[in-house]
């Protein structure tokens, strides 16, 4: 399932998916991935990316069923 609120949330920082990358200790593809549903990021990473975002976890990563 794509992360729309994770891409949302970047834009909303006006971050591109490099800078974010580079700010989160990933790859830019990583950060692609996770945006596209195509990758499973670690809790560790999920936590860096919810901080470098001003986010939760819920808010970025928690499915709605």
């Amino acid at each position: 399932m794509k992360n729309l609120r994770m891409k949302a949330a970047r834009a909303a920082k006006d971050m591109s998916q490099g800078e974010l990358a580079a700010v989160v200790e990933a790859t830019r593809q990583t950060i692609g991935m996770i945006e596209a549903g195509d990758y499973n990021p670690t809790l560790k990473l999920c936590i860096r990316i919810c901080r470098a975002l001003d986010k939760t976890l819920d808010e970025l990563f928690w499915e709605e069923e």
